[in-house]
């Protein structure tokens, strides 16, 4: 899924460019109490992810087994080996309690992905491939998650979504698509570039999409405002703060029906080296963690895990690793480089959750189920 490729996030106030605005008439927010609830899981942890899901299968409509990824010749292979043990059986206990399976096919190299799209006759290849997996395999639809894409493969993407869904549909199957966030530009730039090309078309995924699973998770510094608003004077790197999950939800909304939006909800959360720079700070992400992880760490170097401005926990602890670099040397103690730990745990779920409802999104999508989650999770799903 979507973690960060490069480690170095930059300063607060620095906006990240992704890839057109596309207008359309706003549809309203409605508030619902009824969600689906769907989760991925991964092949790298499948022994943790599909013990853990087992006593929990009722909570969910769907789930996604992690499993296909794509070679760069287009070629679609079963990476979890999902005809195996554990998800054998697995899958067998989810048909047995009606719950849809849905497995996701990851792929995110630019290059590829617009030659094999753009390539008509590879493209009707790829779309036959994976329809084969679907109906071999019995599956109630497919989750596409082609992540990276450049701007000039929108419209093969788009050809290749009204394709496939149509083939789907055939055969009473779902097509799932799985999309980055899109902060409004406003939120993002204090100058707004007027060259922004987007690499997913909204109105095409609303109407070729049965679910469009939007990943409003990894944040940490690409909303501006908010970042000035809570990050100036102490570090503010979330995975997902309501604030800006709602302000992408609404931007969506302009072409996407709320019945068809699903909010992404994180359950793990990243490690980062923050230097101060003064009145900001900048974020080198040194990698990702989960609940337990975080928790265990925090034991570990006696720090107390607080809810921060975004909803979620954190934390801060200095480590003799950085002792080393020049600004830890320096007499400035408001310079020396420290640690922060920040993560999603059950009731920054619960608020996702919450907002979903306030919202009225067709559903919310847990990224990920992998047995290191905060077990609190399961109370919030009931």
């Amino acid at each position: 899924m979507m973690y960060f490729s490069n480690k170095k996030i930059s300063k607060v106030f620095f906006g990240i460019l992704s890839v057109a605005v596309f207008l359309a008439p706003t549809v309203s927010f409605g508030a619902t109490s009824k969600l689906e609830y769907s989760a991925w899981m991964p092949y790298w942890k499948k022994a943790s992810s599909t013990a853990d899901m087992l006593p929990h299968l009722s909570a969910f409509s769907e789930v996604s087994p992690f499993s296909y990824t794509v070679k760069a010749d287009g070629t679609i292979v079963d990476t979890a080996k999902i005809t195996q043990e554990p998800w054998k059986s697995f899958l067998t206990s989810a048909r047995a309690k009606k719950v849809k399976i849905v497995p996701s096919i990851l792929w995110n190299d630019p290059e590829p992905i617009h030659k094999t799209l753009k390539t008509y006759t590879l493209r009707i290849a790829q779309e036959k491939a994976i329809m084969k997996i679907v109906t071999d395999n019995n599956f109630d639809g497919i989750d596409i998650d082609y992540e990276n894409k450049k701007a000039e493969t929108k419209k093969y993407f788009s050809y290749f979504l009204q394709e496939l869904s149509s083939s789907l549909h055939k055969k009473n199957k779902i097509l799932t698509c799985t999309i980055e966030p899109r902060t409004p530009l406003d939120s993002r730039f204090k100058n707004i570039p007027t060259d922004i090309a987007y690499a997913n078309d909204y109105a095409a995924l609303n109407a070729y999409c049965d679910r469009v699973r939007i990943m409003t998770y990894d944040q940490v510094i690409v909303d501006l405002l908010l970042n000035a608003e809570k990050g100036s004077s102490t570090p503010y790197a979330p995975v997902a703060d309501t604030s800006w999950v709602k302000k992408v939800v609404k931007l969506a909304n302009n072409a996407i029906k709320l019945n068809k939006i699903v909010i992404g909800v994180p359950t793990y959360g990243y490690e980062f080296r923050v230097t101060p720079d003064g009145k900001w700070y900048e974020y080198d992400r040194l990698r990702s963690l989960n609940n337990d992880d975080a928790m265990a760490l925090s034991k570990k170097v006696g720090a107390i895990p607080t809810r921060n401005s975004a909803g979620e926990l954190s934390f801060v602890y200095y480590s003799p690793n950085d002792m080393s670099t020049s600004t830890a040397t320096s007499t400035d103690a408001s310079k020396k480089p420290f640690r922060l730990v920040w993560w999603s745990d059950a009731s920054a779920i619960a608020d996702k959750i919450n907002l979903a409802k306030t919202l009225g999104v067709r559903g919310v999508a847990v990224f990920k189920i992998d047995g290191g989650e905060d077990q609190g999770i399961w109370n919030v799903l009931k």
